[in-house]
């Protein structure tokens, strides 16, 4: 009932965001309206994890197809990802509230919001093929509008272009993955394909149109390209949902056919999705290395966390075809846990990056700096979610990723010589990754809050100051990133009861130690508790405050800053974004992104400077997405003549056709 509610209530709210027009109330009251809802939906996802599969609610509707009801259901995996989508939702609507009188076009994006909270929730619940595909198809066009919503930018135009086609390219290939399972009964119900029986080449094609059609959505290389264009261009508290959780919505739908309705996938399959997570992982974090955008780098990181994710699903799909129920669900509660750890710390991020954007008009790194100290909320909620995001102990990214690599020292023991093989270089790949994710959140981080100002906007940014609802929003994330490295195992043993579905068994990681300990390989060895760490932690700084402020002196002695022998407050003196990556763009990007550097030097006597310029591609767009680019308009371009034809040559070409069907006609009906 609380579902059925919460629901009804966003389209109410989209309703009234119509009706009452543009003025700011109206906008404030839809987001809080929009609080209140995601709210409800969390209490009752939050309610029903960890049910048994008879305690699952499910919900027949006269809706849909003329011979079908639409179907709903919510179990544990459905009750898990609900947690994840309204949790960001709570604290997106929340943060609209302040946010939405720094939109340049609020009406554009306030009916909307709503319908996009509502479509996520409705993929969860969706417990047949048409319904998942309706609510697949309203979450995509309802963060399209708002993707469009600043239209008078010409970039903002092509990235809402790219997002329409990928969308469409996304529900074809999920369309044709329930198709081959519905088979020719057209069954469309989930408990029927479950039932299913698939022959070979239909149950490869399940799989292959299923990583496509929602590692699109996902973001996954080499489907990644409309991913760092749209989220940009999004409103900050849009952005944080489509990176933080409608990715997440795209992984669930891949778990929910591959471990749920397909279950019978075949370790090749796990073998390649962990390739592709470590491509998009290492690939994700370079990109990100190299951006100046601060809204486009943190897109580009989504990339790499949606890799370090897909690498558990994949690893806990070799694991469970090889008759290792323990270990593939280790790999797969190290998945979810990322997933969920991801939700937090990257809307914690996208919101951070709201505030330093409404408070100094700049997205770009080289216009920033300085900010920490006209900005300590945000600086200091953007501190612990970089921190959260480079996988540092005791916050949530390292617990996640440091179950994936358990699971992943264990894979080389796999009956398969390319899983013994590919493992470890899978694993070289993520523990790159995560090196340089803390290099780019360095990076950034201490471009844009530490330091000086590079620009006035910048130096001006406390004269903006932040909302309320804004700040404490932030502050809210900042804590959750903390509790969910602090506690672990008792995030993971509701993980386990989520997973045990798919793989037949209850594995809790904390079995040998018990609580707050994880152990998931042996109580002597591997095994980690972020509780014990924060409570040493706490209780080392509280003895250092004691004895410095015991035994330290209270005099004040002054002298002249360094500043690396120069006196001169030059905000130019200080590294830029760029020159902090030169040495990685060197090693890897003259390599992976062609990368080269032009160096413009007056002629002697001449007073113009000198000009550094860097040139870069995107190997992916150039080589995979404009050739079919050129390919569709060359064919276009051909068609397109036909419109100008004679009579002749219309008449021609029925005559033409009509041969052409009598032959097929023929050739159909020989002996």
């Amino acid at each position: 009932m609380l579902i059925v509610a919460s629901l009804s209530v966003l389209v109410l709210l989209s309703a009234l965001a119509v009706v009452a027009g543009s003025r700011e109330i109206t906008h404030r009251l839809v987001h809080a309206g929009c609080a209140a809802a995601s709210l409800g939906l969390l209490v009752a996802g939050l309610t029903h994890l960890g049910i048994g599969p008879g305690g699952s609610p499910s919900i027949v509707l006269p809706l849909g197809l003329p011979w079908m009801a639409a179907h709903f259901r919510l179990d544990n995996l459905s009750a898990l990802f609900m947690v994840v989508v309204d949790l960001a939702a709570v604290a997106a609507s929340i943060y609209g509230i302040g946010y939405c009188r720094h939109l340049p076009e609020v009406r554009r994006v306030t009916p909307f919001f709503p319908l996009f909270l509502f479509g996520m929730n409705a993929v969860l619940l969706a417990d047949d093929a048409f319904m998942f595909l309706v609510a697949w198809e309203f979450m995509s066009l309802a963060s399209w509008l708002m993707v469009l919503s600043d239209h008078k930018s010409a970039e903002n135009r092509h990235a809402a272009v790219i997002y329409l086609i990928m969308a469409a390219f996304g529900t074809f290939c999920l369309l044709t993955s329930f198709g081959l399972m519905a088979g020719a009964g057209g069954t469309y119900t989930f408990a029927a394909m479950r039932q299913a029986e698939l022959a070979t080449i239909p149950a490869f094609l399940v799989v292959l149109t299923a990583v496509l059609g929602a590692g699109s959505k996902a973001g996954l290389v080499p489907l990644h390209v409309w991913l760092p264009l749209a989220h940009p261009a999004a409103p900050s508290h849009v952005s944080a949902l489509m990176s933080g959780v409608m990715t997440k919505v795209a992984l669930y739908g891949l778990i929910r056919i591959l471990f749920d309705l397909h279950g019978d996938v075949p370790w090749e399959w796990g073998a390649a999705l962990m390739v592709i997570g470590g491509a998009s992982a290492v690939l994700g974090v370079l990109y990100a290395l190299f951006q100046d955008d601060l809204k486009r780098l943190l897109a580009y990181s989504t990339v790499e966390n949606v890799g370090v994710a897909v690498i558990g699903l994949g690893l806990g799909i070799a694991f469970k075809d090889a008759g290792e129920p323990a270990l593939a669900a280790l790999a797969l509660v190290g998945g979810l846990y990322h997933i969920v750890n991801h939700s937090v710390f990257k809307t914690l991020l996208f919101l951070a990056a709201g505030a330093v954007i409404s408070a100094t008009g700049e997205r770009r790194l080289s216009g920033l700096g300085g900010l920490l100290n006209r900005m300590p909320w945000t600086g200091t909620a953007a501190l612990i979610g970089a921190a959260a995001i480079s996988a540092l102990p005791p916050l949530n990214g390292f617990v996640s990723e440091w179950l994936i690599l358990q699971a992943l020292f264990k894979g080389p023991g796999l009956p398969h010589w390319a899983m013994k093989f590919g493992v470890p270089v899978v694993g070289a790949m993520l523990a790159l990754a995560g090196a340089l994710a803390a290099t780019c959140f360095v990076r950034a981080y201490g471009i844009a809050f530490l330091g000086r100002p590079r620009s006035l906007a910048a130096a001006r940014a406390d004269l903006h100051p932040t909302p309320a609802s804004m700040r404490w929003t932030m502050a809210a994330l900042a804590l959750l990133c903390i509790l969910l490295g602090a506690i672990p195992v008792t995030v993971t043993d509701a993980l386990s009861a989520v997973v045990q579905p798919m793989t037949g068994l209850h594995f809790a990681v904390s079995a040998d130690l018990g609580w707050p300990w994880l152990s998931p390989v042996s109580s002597t060895r591997g095994s980690y508790s972020g509780t014990m760490l924060v409570m040493v932690g706490t209780a080392l700084f509280a003895i250092a405050v004691v004895l410095a402020h015991g035994l330290g002196t209270r005099r004040v002695r002054r002298a002249d800053a360094w500043d690396c022998g120069h006196r001169e407050d030059i905000p130019e003196t200080q590294y830029t974004g760029q020159s902090f990556s030169q040495p990685l763009r060197r090693v890897f990007g003259t390599s992976v992104f062609l990368a080269r550097e032009t160096v413009e030097m007056p002629e002697p006597g001449e007073r113009s400077p000198a000009r550094l310029s860097v040139r870069m591609i995107d190997p992916v767009w150039v080589w995979l997405y404009d050739p079919i680019a050129r390919a569709v308009n060359f064919i276009a371009d051909r068609v397109n003549r036909m419109q100008f034809l004679t009579v002749r040559g219309y008449l021609l070409m029925m005559f033409s056709t009509l041969v052409f069907m009598l032959l097929v006609v023929a050739w159909r009906q020989q002996p």
